[in-house]
């Protein structure tokens, strides 16, 4: 029984390398999180910008 629920718990454990890939993963993941809320920030300011120019009809003709 304590061999299968090793198993099922983490194999993170067994095999180090695993373990570090995991661990590099999950960084990198959190990376890529903190730039997508970065960028969806960015983008939202960059939209009301936009809105106040086109309210206030700053916009120059094309």
């Amino acid at each position: 029984m304590a061999k299968a629920l090793i198993g099922h718990l983490n194999s993170d454990l067994r095999d180090p390398r695993l373990a570090l890939e995991n661990s590099r993963l999950r960084n990198r993941v959190a990376e890529l999180e903190s730039l997508v809320l970065r960028l969806s920030e960015e983008n939202d300011k960059l939209v009301s910008a936009r809105a106040a120019e086109i309210l206030t009809g700053d916009m120059q003709p094309a």
